[in-house]
């Protein structure tokens, strides 16, 4: 049985970055909060509340002072908010998050019809929700734009980082053929975009695809639809001690990738389990 890893597994730039702020912030001393889990992968999340990262569910729960924004980020009003009680932050927020919130937001003020292209409860959409007031529309499937009406209207569209890039295409081309004048930011995350493409190449070649990551994270889930669309068979796990031995039988090719919350070393560590399988 061959087993092939994706090109590109490991953390990605805004969660290595995201994790590395919230050592800083511990190592200073005093507790340390995030509202949320940091980032989309319980393993992972449980290391770092063993280190003293502590997670709360809103701002009023938090005793302390310290808070670090999660990769995700925080609609404006959080900033504020911490201001006032004399919190403070320490900003972990994706730069490429930052860019979909400042691109938004100019839209916004240029007097633009925001179209976010994304899902609804995503704390992503909910931040950058934040920054045109809430008044953004929100589509995360192409059914969605039928019943919209953007005659004479100015359309300005940014899309969730993590998104699905045949998705975003197809929404977009529903949207220009309703749509007078159109600005389109393709601001889905470079690291995304790659795994994605990885994917779809490794899971066209792969009798079965082993997704690795978050449940919750919603890059590691477009890695499942896409695995699950080219591949004869693909699971989706957290950990290594979910996998099935009867998976494998009859199977010549596996593929496997990780989220990019996903640490590299599980990652190889379900490889060499996987070949182990295959020995016997």
């Amino acid at each position: 049985m061959e087993v092939k890893i994706a090109e590109v597994i490991g953390f990605c730039f805004g969660v290595e970055r995201a994790i590395e702020i919230a050592l800083n912030a511990i190592k200073e001393g005093d507790e340390v909060y995030t509202i949320g889990p940091l980032i989309h992968n319980k393993e992972v999340i449980k290391e770092l509340e063993k280190k003293g990262i502590k997670i709360a569910n809103s701002i009023k729960e938090i005793k302390g002072k310290k808070i670090v924004i999660r990769a995700h980020g925080v609609p404006p009003a959080f900033y504020e908010e911490a201001k006032k009680l004399e919190k403070k932050l320490y900003d972990g927020t994706c730069p490429y998050v930052k860019l979909v919130q400042n691109l938004a937001k100019k839209l916004f003020k240029e007097g633009y019809e925001v179209i976010i292209v994304g899902k609804k409860e995503h704390p992503e959409i909910k931040g950058v929700m934040g920054y045109i007031g809430n008044k953004g529309i929100v589509i995360s499937s192409p059914n969605e734009v039928k019943n919209l009406n953007f005659k004479n209207k100015r359309i300005g569209i940014v899309v969730q980082t993590t998104f699905r890039e045949d998705l975003f295409k197809e929404i977009v081309d529903k949207i220009l053929n309703k749509s007078f004048e159109t600005r389109i930011f393709n601001t889905r995350c470079p690291d995304t975009r790659l795994r994605q493409e990885k994917a779809l190449e490794l899971a066209k070649e792969s009798d079965l695809m082993i997704v690795v990551g978050g449940k919750d994270s919603s890059n590691t889930r477009r890695l499942f639809e896409i695995s699950k669309k080219y591949s004869k068979f693909a699971y989706h796990i957290e950990k290594p001690e979910e996998i099935k031995k009867e998976w494998f039988k009859n199977v010549k090719r596996v593929g496997i990738v990780g989220g990019s919350s996903t640490p590299k070393e599980i990652v190889l560590k379900i490889k060499e389990i996987i070949e182990n399988i295959d020995k016997g």
